[in-house]
């Protein structure tokens, strides 16, 4: 478990985080969330035992992380924000150094790095510099190093950036298949990641939590929750469609944007504007009911908070 309790940090006049409090049991996969400067990293650090807090306490599986730093952070694993690796070292070569560091040597070690080798899929890079990377294979070997002696706790500081589209899934789907028995925490600025990955969001402005439930509870604040989307081939009979679906009983509103019309109102609108469509040879490409858009619930929780 990780116990984290009135966590503060300070720079003179200016509080970067604000009294934290929160408890993670293993298998939940926290997504931190904030605008830039909201404190995540910040926070990540305290976690990790890299910056002291001004007060509070965290303790990592029963270790206080600044009474007993190295028993907490042998059960850590750490991606920090921007990988940072020594540069001069081919990913081979550190990766032995972090597994000699870990304790792990001889055929386990080789193991260990077999492992990360091929869950990153870093063989084609194996005995290029590290300064030579691109920003995705340099953010692959931060992640193998973090993971590579299976760690209790993952703390992972913007895991997927950089990443194409085919590697953010690949990594999203390895954080998920880890999550079982571990911990692990996520910041992030991609709202998307914290739907695809975490079982539990929590959104910080100002140094303090705004926010902490679930993904599946944040997006159910949105306005846009359960509301109807509709994609038209054409726009030819936007109007009259707009104001046949604001005849519909229970509609509040109907917003169009380009050939695409959002209808919201009260829940379970689908049928009736599916069969409406249908009755009267809509050119419609696709209707589908949204969950929810995070972004919109974003800048409900974090504008204007004041620091």
């Amino acid at each position: 478990m990780i116990e984290v309790s009135h966590l503060t940090k300070s720079y003179g006049a200016f509080t970067a985080v604000d009294d934290l409090s929160f408890k993670l049991a293993p298998g939940e996969i926290l997504g931190f969330l904030g605008p830039n400067g909201a404190g995540k990293s910040t926070t990540m650090k305290m976690l990790t035992g890299f910056l002291r807090p001004s007060s509070g306490q965290v303790r990592i599986c029963g270790h206080d992380i600044a009474e007993d730093s190295i028993a907490a952070q042998q059960r850590i694993g750490y991606l920090p924000e921007g990988a940072p690796a020594w540069e001069e070292m081919t990913p081979l070569a550190f990766l032995a150094f972090i597994a000699e560091v870990r304790g792990l040597r001889g055929q386990a070690g080789q193991q260990a790095i077999e492992a990360v080798i091929d869950t990153m899929s870093l063989a084609p890079v194996l005995h290029q510099k590290i300064e030579t990377l691109s920003k995705g294979f340099k953010r692959r070997v931060g992640l193998a190093q973090a993971i590579l002696h299976d760690p209790d706790v993952l703390i992972l500081d913007e895991p997927t950036d950089g990443l194409d589209p085919n590697q953010k899934h690949q990594v999203r789907e390895m954080i998920k298949g880890l999550s079982k028995d571990k911990i692990v925490i996520i910041s992030t600025h991609i709202l998307e990641e914290v739907v695809a990955v975490c079982n539990r969001a929590m959104v910080l402005a100002a140094g303090r939590i705004v926010s902490d439930t679930t993904p599946a509870e944040l997006l159910a604040k949105s306005e846009y929750h359960g509301a109807v989307s509709i994609s038209l081939n054409d726009a030819s009979r936007l109007d009259e469609i707009r104001a046949r679906l604001r005849e519909l009983d229970g509609v509040r509103e109907v917003r169009t944007e380009n050939n695409q019309i959002t209808v919201l109102g009260q829940e379970n609108l689908f049928p009736s504007i599916f069969s409406l469509a249908q009755a009267e040879g809509w050119p419609v490409n696709s209707v589908h009911v949204e969950q929810g858009r995070l972004d919109e619930v974003f800048r409900q929780l974090t504008e204007g908070v004041a620091a």
